[in-house]
């Protein structure tokens, strides 16, 4: 046979092109997977989100790190603890142990009081007809102007044995003595310029400075009514002591 006659096998896949793709189909089949080659299992790239997201977390844990926060922070307060030298942040294992156990501490008292001592006024003897609260004012000569002596109780005492009556007047909370003189015989009662609640009067020998001296004294009482209570039982003592003065002598 001449080359002429001899078919053209590329002239035929030109002809027939799916004949050329169902014998490579058939290869394919005929060699099983076996004949595969196996492929590398690539890691998928990140995705430009995920990378977004993993650089702003580095960047936040990093400014909370240099301000003393994020986990570092916690960290640090652990060491702390861990290291505390002073145990100050912690209660100690007995207290923790038995919450109620408490320290037994007993102190002596400095000072021992003594026995109670009575405080002798002078007025054992004496019993009271008269009290009434008031405030008292003793003029000064010097500068020629009324100054105030306290304010409290004025009270009339008599003698239980004698039965002379003393006016005797003590300072608030200091019981300290303003007033003390007999109610003599010779005082007089006056009514005090623009007022019908005070009273002045001369003491020739009023003792509350510890030497008789001559005072001149003014007392108000709150209402008119005390101050008129105090004139009857000021005047009741001076008739009572006038008589007794008298006898005396």
């Amino acid at each position: 046979m001449s080359e002429a006659a001899q078919p053209d096998p590329s002239a035929d896949q030109t002809a027939n092109p799916g004949a050329t793709l169902v014998q490579d189909q058939t290869d394919l089949v005929t060699k099983g997977t076996s004949e595969e080659t196996p492929k590398e299992e690539t890691k998928a790239a990140p995705s430009v989100t995920e990378t977004v997201t993993s650089t702003a977390t580095a960047v936040k844990d990093n400014v909370f790190s240099m301000f003393g926060g994020g986990p570092k922070k916690e960290k640090k307060e652990e060491e702390d603890d861990v290291n505390e030298p002073s145990g100050a942040t912690k209660k100690p294992a007995a207290d923790e142990e038995n919450p109620e156990a408490e320290t037994d501490v007993q102190f002596e008292p400095v000072v021992r009081l003594t026995e109670k001592v009575d405080t002798k006024t002078n007025e054992e003897l004496e019993e009271q007809t008269f009290k009434m609260r008031a405030k008292l004012f003793k003029f000064d000569r010097d500068s020629r102007e009324w100054k105030e002596r306290g304010t409290g109780d004025v009270r009339l005492l008599k003698h239980k044995e004698n039965g002379k009556t003393r006016l005797v007047m003590r300072r608030d909370k200091t019981l300290k003595v303003c007033a003390n003189h007999y109610v003599v015989p010779d005082m007089k009662l006056s009514p005090n310029v623009g007022s019908d609640r005070s009273w002045v009067w001369n003491a020739a020998a009023d003792v509350s400075e510890g030497e008789p001296e001559a005072q001149t004294l003014a007392i108000r009482f709150a209402n008119s009514e005390n101050a008129n209570l105090f004139k009857e039982a000021f005047i009741k003592a001076q008739q009572e002591n006038e008589a007794l003065f008298k006898a005396s002598e």
